[in-house]
């Protein structure tokens, strides 16, 4: 059964209308939205977890290793150090 009444039939139709073109305009900003967040993660400023990871690990090993050389080179420097006990500091002789 039809409205009699052209003037609600009319603004069904606008109601109608503004609501696909609202969804539209949702699809267009979601879209717009998911490809600024794909360059935003895929720029060269962003770097993959196994990238992060391999750094990491690269960094633990240098790390131990100047741990290592400091341990030895400390040994070397102890193993030079003079061992003998510095000269008692000679008084002067007392006038008579």
């Amino acid at each position: 059964m039809q409205s009699q009444n052209k003037f609600f039939d009319d603004l069904a139709k606008v109601v109608n209308g503004m609501a696909g073109t609202v969804a539209g305009m949702g699809r267009e900003a979601e879209a717009g939205m998911k490809e600024k967040l794909r360059d935003l993660v895929g720029s060269d400023e962003m770097v993959s977890r196994e990238e992060f990871e391999a750094v990491k690990a690269m960094a633990i090993k240098a790390r131990e290793e100047n741990e290592l050389l400091k341990a030895r080179l400390d040994a070397m420097e102890a193993s030079k150090a003079p061992t003998r006990k510095p000269a008692a500091k000679k008084k002067p002789a007392a006038k008579k």
